[in-house]
């Protein structure tokens, strides 16, 4: 095929394959199969391949995916993404009218769509083109996710029709149930977290490194706001039907109001219609129609005041509580769990519910037999939320919370100030010791692929792994050929069979070599020391920068790391106390696992030289974050997470937050502007001059 035959059937190939896209996504009504949707997309994508110079800057090949992003740029919004005040009640969607119409006394109009469950993005085409796609992040900048967000076929990578040549599109990314319920069958057959309802799948899937795995999760987009330089659009409504020109897929549920009444007839047609939409809602948004309207109503610090989210109540039932079983988790926690009457909620049937710690049982008063009233607001483990005391048995007995550990006996224990009792025999007991291996193996941790809670459970039951040591003394020959089939569970009712195969014990033996390369914070946090969390890991880390270190400090050596607390302190000191533990600690050392950490560097007799110092709010010269606690430590100063009264001083970005000012006003702290920085630290000699 010579350059002109490629360029014809390249052509003829991307207008056929976005046909079938506006068919699918915009009428509903698709004319081939996925598998011969994607034999269109995998024959472009050959020809783009041999032909690169023939690639489109809108090629549907994009959808596909592939770039890796390291780093997720931060970035500020061309103006800020405000959040809408919410409403439970329509008395107070009639309080709204009433204040909008105090506000603007001529006669508008209400326009109301859907609320959509999923999560916020800004999209930006220059000339037509999709240039950029930012999160909502804190409103006033947002993280650049633009790679993944071209694999999501709703978003045009092009506009069509008449467009602007600038434009921002502010939408909502979502995934459908279909979708969602897919994505977790596969990862319970990989052994991995389920995810917990479509939004978080849907903000998670946003955030892979690998495009081409968000393209494999069918997100879909809705838009709901537009911005543009100059434009003879007046109101909302006409933008939106404009938008679906553009390529943009609308829900089709959308209305132009001119009273409260108008309004409820669309709160409760959506109310009988959201049970059978394919994506999750949990509401309504009412907002004023016309643009110029809006202006004159004008904003809060948070949110508009010409807009408000009337938001559904969680779906409730009503049923019996058969007994309470108790779950022990990592740390050892005891967990008690509601068994029940298997009740239809919200689309799927509840069997269970979490009743949380002791506190919560007490404050319920639950009673086997009784009748519960459960709720699921948005999770897969909903909550009962209250008993129907009407229907209580007189000869029940209140539930005592058990006084031993259901998988080891040992008597638990409850410190003063804390709601959860804990088994103390963490070295011993079953739970606690698998948990502890899952938690090893986690991405955020040592990202050791191809586990999971099936596996740790066999090699546990082989007397393979007694802790996380062990995973760097398994060999091939020990994992090849294990297997066990699991009964059916309660929750889906199928067997479950765990194997060991060539390919599973190879990736899992070469995970394990590539997890000796983790840094050593995430070396600390994968212990799964109690309290111990990422961020307090990387703290520890950076004042006390190797293992030997933390393992010899003092509890009140420890107490004065920023955000280690008394119970951190304590728990690891605890911890590091144990024979056992420092034991397993010199083993992984001995396997060669990373043992110190080589901070930032920084210059010791730097102008800030050891001062302790917040930045808050957002900033002009500094894109991330990151980059202004580098510019503190390369200059001598140590970055702080929180004010206290041994803060020294405030930089003081965009939007700093209220509390934060007055707090640092209270304690006499020194606030300075970002300008007043940058001058500080290029002014400043590198003397033992003190910032006062």
């Amino acid at each position: 095929m010579n350059i002109q035959e490629a360029k014809q059937q390249i052509e003829f190939l991307s207008r056929e394959i976005e046909r079938h896209n506006i068919l699918y996504y915009d009428h509903a009504d698709p004319k081939i199969s996925d598998f011969e949707f994607d034999r269109l997309l995998d024959e472009l994508n050959k020809l783009e391949s041999q032909f690169p110079e023939l690639r489109q800057p809108d090629s549907p090949t994009l959808r596909v995916g592939g770039s890796i992003n390291r780093n997720f740029k931060t970035i500020r919004h061309s103006s800020p993404m405000l959040s809408l005040s919410n409403t439970y009640s329509e008395e107070e969607v009639m309080d709204f009218d009433i204040r909008v119409r105090k506000l603007y006394e001529e006669p508008f109009q209400y326009v109301c769509e859907l609320k959509y469950d999923g999560v916020a993005i800004g999209l930006t085409y220059q000339d037509g083109i999709l240039t950029q796609a930012l999160t909502r992040g804190d409103g006033v900048q947002g993280d650049e996710v633009t790679d993944n967000v071209k694999t999501i076929r709703s978003i045009p990578l092009k506009l069509k029709g008449d467009f602007p040549g600038f434009l921002e599109v502010r939408g909502e990314i979502f995934m459908p149930h279909d979708a969602f319920n897919s994505l977790n069958e596969q990862r319970e057959a990989e052994e991995e977290n389920l995810f917990a309802n479509p939004r978080n799948a849907a903000a998670g899937s946003l955030k892979l490194m690998d495009s081409s795995e968000v393209a494999k999760r069918k997100l879909q987009f809705f838009p709901y706001g537009f911005i543009e330089d100059e434009s003879s659009i007046r109101n909302y409504y006409n933008h939106s039907l404009e938008s679906k020109k553009w390529g943009f897929t609308q829900s089709g549920f959308i209305a132009l109001c001119k009273t409260p009444a108008e309004i409820f007839d669309f709160i409760h047609t959506v109310a009988e219609a959201r049970s059978e939409l394919p994506y999750d809602i949990d509401g309504v948004v009412i907002k004023v129609n016309e643009y110029a309207v809006q202006e004159r109503i004008g904003y809060t610090a948070k949110s508009p005041r010409w807009a408000i989210a009337y938001k559904y109540k969680a779906e409730q039932a009503v049923t019996q509580l058969l007994g309470i079983t108790y779950q022990v988790g990592r740390t050892g926690a005891i967990t008690p769990v509601a068994e029940l009457r298997p009740v239809f909620l919200a689309g799927t049937t509840v069997k269970r519910a979490s009743l949380h710690n002791a506190d919560v049982m007490s404050s319920l008063d639950v009673r086997i037999g009784d009748y519960v009233i459960i709720e699921k607001g948005g999770e897969i483990i909903p909550k009962i939320i209250a008993v129907d005391l009407e229907q209580r048995k007189e000869e029940s007995e209140a539930v005592k919370f058990i006084s031993s550990c259901p998988e080891c006996g040992s008597t638990l224990t409850r410190s003063d100030g804390e709601s959860a009792y804990y088994c103390p025999d963490d070295l011993h007991c079953p739970p606690q010791i698998k948990g502890r291996l899952e938690h090893f193996i986690a991405r955020k941790a040592m990202k050791i692929e191809s586990l999971g809670e099936g596996k740790i459970d066999l090699l546990y039951e082989k007397g393979l792994l007694k802790d996380v040591s062990d995973f760097y003394t398994l060999r091939y020959d020990q994992l090849i050929g294990l297997e066990k089939t699991y009964p059916p569970t309660s929750e889906n009712g199928k067997e479950r069979t765990v194997s060991f195969r060539e390919k599973t014990v190879e990736n899992i033996l070469s995970a394990i070599v590539q997890s000796k390369e983790v840094p050593f914070p995430r070396l600390l946090f994968a212990l799964g020391i109690r309290h111990i969390g990422e961020t307090v890991a990387k703290k520890l880390a950076a004042s006390h920068p190797s293992m030997k270190q933390i393992m010899s400090a003092t509890y009140e050596e420890l107490i004065l790391v920023d955000d280690v607390g008394e119970k951190i302190a304590e728990s690891l000191t605890n911890f590091f106390a144990n024979t056992d533990n420092r034991s397993m600690v010199k083993r992984l050392e001995d396997a060669g696992l990373s043992m110190t950490y080589e901070t930032p560097q920084t210059r010791r007799f730097g102008p800030l030289k050891g001062s302790r110092i917040i930045a808050s709010g957002s900033f002009k010269y500094f894109a991330t974050r990151e980059e202004i606690i580098q510019s503190i430590e390369q200059n001598g100063g140590v970055y702080v997470s929180s004010i206290s009264s041994k803060t020294d001083l405030i930089i003081a970005g965009e939007n700093m937050g209220p509390a934060k000012f007055e707090k640092a006003k209270k304690l006499n702290i020194k606030i300075i502007s970002e300008d007043e920085y940058l001058q500080l630290i290029s002014d400043m000699p590198n003397n033992d001059q003190m910032i006062s």
